[in-house]
């Protein structure tokens, strides 16, 4: 039997694309059903190999593995139609949202919906931190990998790339276990992909540069660096991207931050998108709404095509990369501390949800945030346990929770 035809690509990634909602675990699981239960286009083995694979990339492992599968079935031109397809819907709902956030963010009603919204939000990001937890803490090294990586970031601010970086050397210095004599696939191949991907990431950046765009320019680096850096995903990275984007660059304010995180997960395709939402704010501030669709479009280029580069790169070896011990190790360690980023991050999310007032207070090596508790926000608690009930116990849909939770948003400011 012959496989896919690219047409037939489109038709069921694009389902994928606009059916993904829920983070990547809801995205994995739709694509299992799609690629291997529905019809036979890769085996288990198959997908669960690139699913590991992804995971050890920076970015949205979801979206890699769209790609990779897109490549698997119908080479380049297959992977840039998977991958391309489960992005495109979420970004084009993100970028009408993120116009008329921009235009309407101060009008009440706008503020009670998403009053709502983060308080559904906080409730996701704990889940998160509950399912990864499972996964990633099956030993004491790893609890105390993760334990470390909270204390570095929630009470010393130390940078998000750094924690990687340790972590994975850990956990590549420690892992046990002959590795098979398995070849690696030939490296002549490698080069190419490699130049040409790195020429379609750069090529508009430095055009940027050339015409003096400052503002274009600074968020095609500053996403750029995001992109390499993005291991585990958006919870992983959100905490060290506000830092960034609020405190050292001015583009916005994390009240607007955290809005950006309720409408990325109002909407299909990858959190990662909510980066989307920044770089049109960091435009908008600069140049009104035509700077902020560039800053837009430059964000989603720079985001993006690193991922399609990653696969492209690495997909030839993934079946060598699956017998080295030393990469299951680093992959094993950046997911325990994964966990302490993602309790870094729900502290962090809570106090900016729960409280009007929230500063960073140093003391010597120490930074940490502090909130003003006169600023209490009575109505997040109630918001959040009804937000929980319904996705938690009752099992609905997050779509429909946060609708229902921006509604109630809106009843309790009436109050």
């Amino acid at each position: 039997m012959s496989g896919p035809t690219l047409s037939d690509l489109c038709r069921v990634f694009g389902r994928i694309g606009v059916l993904s909602f829920g983070g990547p675990a809801a995205q994995i699981a739709l694509m299992h059903r799609e690629l291997v239960e529905d019809r036979p286009w890769l085996t288990e083995k198959q997908y669960l190999d690139a699913l590991s694979f992804c995971m050890l990339l920076p970015g949205p492992e979801a979206m890699q593995l769209a790609t990779y599968s897109g490549w698997r079935l119908r080479g380049v031109p297959g992977g840039l139609i998977a991958g391309g397809l489960f992005v495109l819907p979420g970004a084009l709902v993100i970028l009408g949202l993120a116009a008329l956030y921009a235009a309407l963010g101060s009008v009440p009603l706008v503020q009670a919906l998403f009053l709502g919204i983060k308080a559904a939000v906080l409730v996701i990001v704990v889940e998160a931190l509950a399912k990864v937890s499972r996964r990633a803490l099956k030993s004491p090294d790893r609890w105390v990998i993760a334990a470390l990586s909270f204390v570095a970031l929630f009470v010393f601010a130390a940078p998000f790339p750094l924690i990687v970086v340790a972590a994975a050397a850990y956990g590549a210095l420690v892992a046990t276990g002959a590795a098979p004599q398995a070849a690696a696939p030939p490296l002549r191949r490698l080069l190419p992909t490699v130049a040409a991907g790195l020429a379609i990431w750069w090529l508009p950046v430095a055009a940027l540069a050339a015409t003096g765009a400052d503002r274009l320019v600074a968020v095609a680096l500053f996403f750029s660096k995001l992109a390499v850096v993005t291991f585990g995903g958006a919870y992983a990275v959100l905490a060290y991207m506000t830092q960034a984007a609020v405190e050292t660059e001015g583009w916005l304010t994390t009240e607007q931050m955290i809005d950006g995180l309720g409408l990325a997960e109002t909407t299909p395709g990858p959190l990662i998108l909510v980066t989307e939402f920044v770089g049109y704010l960091a435009g908008v501030q600069a140049g009104g709404w035509p700077m902020g669709l560039a800053a837009a479009a430059v964000t989603l280029w720079v985001t993006f095509v690193p991922c399609f580069l990653w696969i492209f790169a690495g997909a030839p070896f993934i079946d060598w990369i699956g017998t080295r011990p030393r990469l299951s190790g680093a992959l094993s360690a950046i997911t325990a501390a994964v966990v302490g980023v993602i309790l870094n991050l729900s502290l962090w999310f809570a106090a900016h949800v729960a409280f009007g007032t929230v500063e960073r207070t140093t003391w010597g090596p120490l930074r940490m945030i502090l909130p003003d508790w006169s600023s209490f926000e009575a109505r997040v608690p109630v918001l959040a346990a009804l937000a929980a009930a319904l996705l938690l116990w009752r099992r609905w849909p997050l779509p429909l929770v946060l609708a229902v939770s921006a509604a109630a948003g809106v009843l309790v400011a009436q109050i």
